[in-house]
């Protein structure tokens, strides 16, 4: 007896804000926020790569400190391979991982420098064959090196958009795709610059600022925290 061919189950998408609304909270990101860039410091996009690689697990204030004169003496690849392993080691020690991330560093800088003459690759998947860059890592690069409407998803972004239901999301590759496919053309440009911004300031993780949030009407974040400055009788009766 033949088998009955099983049908193929489509994947439900989580149930997101909506276009007017989506738009609603970007426009109110983008209003609040005019020229969101990032925070790392670089000079090219070599340091650019670099300096988001080097990023993971560490801050950017952190990692812009070990950096400054790093990328004085060290702006291309040819001149960070002259640095060596240890060189760069030196310089990168109060970051985390530094070890593996000098000798990524010194790996990712052979192989730009034999298969890309050099030069800083302007696809993902090429990006992507880089030692110590991953999705995200290439992502960033993308949209701030090259003006890619990229959105790499990281810890702020992946809070946010969750919390918010703009994107909500179990992975940061399903909380990715949901953005691509939600956030309008004109603002994909700014979306990764305006999450993370707002993730990292104001929707921070334990206690979000929800009373500082210019998208605190949009947002479906139920527990919203109030203003810690306002006594608990301005808030009104309870129930």
């Amino acid at each position: 007896m033949a088998k009955t061919p099983t049908k193929t189950r489509r994947k439900r998408r989580s149930p997101t804000l909506g276009p007017e609304k989506t738009a609603q909270l970007y426009a109110a990101l983008a209003e609040d926020r005019p020229a969101p860039e990032t925070e790392l410091n670089y000079h090219n996009p070599f340091t650019l790569v670099v300096a988001v690689a080097l990023s993971a697990q560490a801050t950017d204030v952190g990692v812009n400190k070990a950096t400054k004169k790093l990328f004085e003496i060290a702006d291309t690849p040819e001149a960070m391979l002259a640095l060596g392993e240890e060189g760069v080691a030196d310089h990168i020690k109060t970051i985390g991982l530094w070890r593996n991330k000098a000798k990524n560093v010194i790996a990712l800088c052979e192989l730009l420098i034999e298969e890309f003459g050099g030069e800083v690759p302007q696809t993902r998947d090429e990006l992507t064959r880089l030692p110590g860059v991953g999705r995200k890592t290439a992502n960033v690069v993308l949209n701030e090196a090259f003006g890619q409407p990229t959105i790499a998803v990281d810890t702020h972004i992946f809070r946010v958009s969750n919390r918010t239901g703009l994107a909500p999301g179990k992975t940061p590759d399903e909380v990715e795709d949901q953005l691509e496919r939600v956030t309008p053309d004109e603002f994909k440009k700014g979306a990764h610059h305006w999450l993370i911004l707002h993730g990292r300031y104001v929707c921070v993780a334990r206690k979000p600022k929800c009373w500082l949030c210019t998208i605190s009407d949009i947002c479906k974040f139920k527990d919203k925290t109030p203003d810690p400055a306002r006594k608990e009788s301005d808030l009104g009766p309870k129930g």
